[in-house]
């Protein structure tokens, strides 16, 4: 899988640029993220340490996102670029209005829950219930986490309603 991620710097030229390359690398897959700045962060969020490190230090992270955000437009043109070059498009989605377009829209069958939103219960549910196939990114969680996030993705392939701690627990613990 080849990580664009947002390293397009919101210029749609530069995305479908790494398509290419992508492609050219002979990779199976090519996987960008897909956000709603709005829906994600305030308007005088600061930017994290290690975001000011690039760019402009005094910018907010919402002017920063903005700045990278790429319009569903843009992300249907990509996924159509990118099969056409032989390549499986995947996004990861950083909120539910998002995760709904690469769902209804686009039509992605595998999506990446990102290790950020590890311990975001409400929305391992959402990804669950949607029945695709799912990679969990685990690079900020510790096995606690890990462990709270699969019975939580277990719960939402297999029952309905509202998972408590014990019945996440068992969920995980289950066959």
């Amino acid at each position: 899988i080849a990580e664009a991620g947002v390293n397009h710097d919101g210029d749609p030229d530069k995305a479908f640029e790494m398509v290419d390359v992508a492609s050219e690398a002979g990779v199976d897959s090519i996987k960008f993220q897909t956000f709603r700045t709005n829906l994600l962060v305030s308007k005088n969020a600061p930017k994290a340490s290690y975001q000011k490190q690039s760019g402009l230090p005094s910018e907010s992270q919402h002017d920063m996102l903005s700045r990278l955000e790429l319009s569903n437009e843009v992300f249907r043109d990509l996924k159509n670029y990118s099969e056409s070059k032989g390549l499986k498009f995947m996004s990861t989605a950083f909120d539910t209005d998002s995760l709904s377009f690469l769902l209804d829209d686009l039509g992605l069958d595998l999506l990446k829950i990102p290790s950020g939103e590890i311990t975001n219960g409400p929305f391992l549910l959402a990804h669950a219930r949607t029945g695709c196939s799912i990679v969990l990114s685990t690079g900020m969680a510790n096995d606690e986490d890990v462990s709270r996030a699969l019975g939580i993705l277990a719960f939402g392939f297999l029952e309905d309603g509202v998972p408590d701690q014990h019945t996440i627990q068992e969920t995980f613990k289950s066959k």
